[in-house]
């Protein structure tokens, strides 16, 4: 693997665990210690965030779906996932998710005053939803066809998969309060990948060197074995 190949995996997995850590602490304190001692309504699309509060709230959201996108973008450029079409397709699907709750999170500021029926917060909701969707088929395609590849390396190939899991738990605690536990534990998983791809080592003589012919392999003899 290129010197240069290797220096952008290794950035795009520090991005990746950037975002990922952060992401994880945000939701174990906003399940933790924000819902607890709210007294905002459930109701309110800005919960359990105040209306105020949750302007930079959604930019630190929003800056963070960033990071994590950088990261999933260098892996995707990698070819660590193998070059089938599902891995294409996957980690597309997975970075377009991505994009789309960097959307949710800025759209949600123009709406943060609405109640959880109105017709704003529907469409955002709605957003967030696909978003959550493509990011959990994404993962799940992209992670199935990791473990085929077999590029990664022992624990690491089983982080993208991991990712499309915890992603598809998103999928049903999007309307819950339990929503926050879910995203610490997709950060996880998104942590586990960063690590993955900054870790992964570059290829070694054994892989490299073709084996020697069947005739010359046993003490340098030339013949039969």
């Amino acid at each position: 693997m290129a010197k240069s190949k290797i220096e952008s995996l290794r950035l795009a997995g520090i991005s990746c665990i950037v975002g990922a850590t952060a992401t994880a602490l945000g939701g174990i304190v906003v399940q933790g210690i924000v819902q607890p001692a709210t007294t905002v309504s459930d109701q309110r699309w800005s919960y359990p965030w105040s209306s105020a509060a949750l302007v930079p709230v959604s930019v630190l959201w929003a800056s963070l779906h960033v990071l994590v996108f950088l990261g999933v973008l260098g892996f995707a450029r990698s070819g660590l996932a193998g070059a089938s079409r599902s891995a294409r397709v996957g980690l597309m699907l997975a970075l377009a998710g991505t994009a789309l709750l960097f959307v949710g999170e800025l759209a949600s500021i123009g709406i943060r005053e609405q109640g959880t029926d109105d017709t704003g917060a529907a469409i955002v909701g709605g957003i967030f939803g696909v978003a959550i969707l493509l990011t959990a088929v994404g993962f799940l395609a992209a992670g199935i066809a990791t473990l085929w590849a077999r590029r990664l390396r022992d624990w690491r190939r089983f982080t993208p998969l991991s990712a499309g899991i915890a992603a598809c738990a998103l999928l049903g605690l999007n309307s819950t309060k339990a929503l926050p536990a879910g995203v610490a534990v997709y950060g996880l998983c998104l942590l586990a990948l960063g690590i993955a791809l900054y870790r992964q080592p570059t290829q070694t003589t054994a892989d490299t060197l073709p084996l020697a012919p069947r005739s010359k392999r046993h003490d340098g003899r030339t013949g039969s074995d």
